[in-house]
């Protein structure tokens, strides 16, 4: 019997707590390897997740959107620019092209979003 071979990676999420602040936390998913398109060799592959939708979105260079929760939980994935998020504990952090987080504060104070430059996003909403 083969062992199944897993990798984890980090995953940045942004929640809303019991009293309605809006963090960041690092988290580990694990990847299983699996044959996902034969013949090509074995990768490795999170379980999947249902979308309903996926759009694109820009936000031109001086955007900003002041505190609000995200209107659904969502994955977002920065393609062009660069952008800066707040959480109301005060930590704000910069993404750049091919930084993903999973945006789940969908109640409570939520986030705040600066673009720096055209921002180009894929917004994936769960």
């Amino acid at each position: 019997m083969s062992e199944t071979v897993t990798r984890p990676i980090n995953v940045t999420r942004l929640f809303t707590d019991e009293a309605g602040e809006s963090h960041f936390v690092e988290e580990k998913l694990d990847l299983n390897e699996v044959n996902f398109a034969p013949p090509a060799p074995s990768m490795f592959l999170s379980a999947p997740a249902e979308a309903r939708a996926s759009v694109y979105l820009l936000c031109p260079d001086g955007y900003f959107g002041d505190f609000h929760p995200a209107p659904r939980r969502q994955i977002m994935t920065l393609l062009e620019g660069e952008l800066e998020v707040g959480v109301s504990d005060g930590e704000k952090r910069r993404f750049l092209p091919g930084g993903s987080v999973l945006v789940e504060d969908t109640s409570g104070k939520g986030h705040s979003t600066r673009s720096i430059g055209d921002s180009l996003l894929i917004v994936t909403q769960l």
